[in-house]
């Protein structure tokens, strides 16, 4: 059975609600399962699956380039009973036999077929089947069932020994070994697959409420593997981030300083207007709200060119970062986030050309009349 990408699929915990199967996989072909001996193909997003996953499941790899889907529909396997696989030697341990094909025509055999090729939906974001056979809880069960009563689960019962290497075993080893021989049905890990972050903290904190004054050993253990994946993905983004907020201050600083400049430039090629101005009866506060009001300009335009430049180039980004990972709507402006940029970017830049816009409203009216 290794080798071929074994998954198992939950079953509906309330009547009347959707299966798993149909509400997160498409059927490409045969049908959905309908007993719990019906097994179903799970491929990739591109109709591919692991060569030597169909190669272990017996197909014909060699020299073809395709599979056809109605060739896997229908295809019977076996799972061979433990009274059929396990045989007693005469010293009373037990080996496993090499007889197969008399395994196979066993009426012990569990038969199950690939009932349906499926692929999961463009909409559903995490799907818990890997590529290769995926089957039923039920078939679990019946596997769990036929091996806690098979003969050689028995006889390592009744035994501190291996009853293969006939090699003494403490409790722990013991409770091991049967569990590889399938005659201990609890569970040793119960996967839980919440449909957003926000079930996922509700079950994390109804864990550690169950959890709260309990002895070690009658508590719950669980890793929550979203948790530590955004935990770890938390701290590179945080690290990323802080390097850019670096690199996003020392270019403000810059366009700042560059702005001051451009405007105490156009401070002194209109020192003559500024003269003109001042004769004419206009304030100091007047002159310094002319600069302002073209540095203001000067940020409103430049923030909203942009805006809208890096809105279009969303669409290019999106595209290829769906291409290649298959996420969607990765990169998107917010009206909101859109609006604060451009509020940012005319506040600095009239932050920037308020200096040089004071100096020219201090200037000497005469001294700038002059001024050629």
């Amino acid at each position: 059975m290794n080798g071929i990408g074994l998954s198992s699929y939950p079953e509906r915990l309330r009547e009347g609600d959707e299966p798993y199967l149909s509400q997160n996989y498409d059927l490409l072909a045969g049908s959905y399962p309908e007993s719990a001996t019906d097994m179903v193909l799970v491929i990739d997003a591109k109709n591919r699956i692991d060569f030597n996953t169909l190669k272990n499941l017996g197909f014909k790899t060699s020299d073809i380039a395709s599979v056809k889907f109605s060739d896997i529909v229908g295809t019977t396997f076996k799972i061979i009973s433990n009274d059929d696989y396990y045989m007693q030697t005469k010293y009373g341990s037990y080996l496993p036999g090499q007889d197969y094909e008399a395994m196979y025509a066993s009426k012990k055999s569990i038969a199950v077929r690939i009932a349906g090729i499926v692929r999961q939906k463009k909409d559903v974001k995490v799907g818990v089947l890997g590529s290769g056979i995926a089957y039923s809880d039920a078939l679990s069960q019946l596997v769990v069932n036929d091996a806690q009563n098979s003969a050689v689960v028995a006889a390592q019962k009744l035994t501190d020994k291996n009853i293969m290497t006939m090699q003494d075993m403490d409790a722990t080893t013991k409770s091991a070994f049967l569990s590889y021989l399938g005659g201990n049905a609890t569970p040793f890990v119960v996967m839980v697959y919440p449909k957003n972050f926000e079930d996922k903290d509700a079950v994390t904190a109804y864990l550690d409420a169950y959890n709260a004054g309990k002895q070690v050993e009658d508590q719950v253990v669980y890793t929550d593997l979203a948790g530590t994946v955004t935990e770890l993905t938390g701290g590179i983004m945080n690290a990323i981030t802080l390097v850019l907020i670096a690199f996003a201050a020392i270019s403000l600083i810059v366009s700042l300083i560059m702005i001051a400049i451009i405007t105490y430039t156009s401070v002194l090629e209109r020192t003559k207007e500024i003269g003109i101005l001042r004769s004419l009866g206009a304030r100091k506060k007047d002159i310094t709200r002319v600069f302002d009001a073209e540095t203001g300009i000067l940020g409103v335009s430049s923030g909203i060119l942009g805006v809208v430049i890096a809105g279009l180039l969303t669409i290019p980004i999106n595209a290829y970062i769906l291409k290649a990972t298959g996420l969607s709507g990765v990169a998107n402006l917010q009206v909101q986030h859109a609006m604060l940029l451009v509020v940012v970017s005319t506040v600095l830049t009239i932050l920037g050309g308020h200096v040089p816009a004071l100096m020219a409203s201090k200037m000497d009216p005469v001294e700038a009349l002059r001024t050629e």
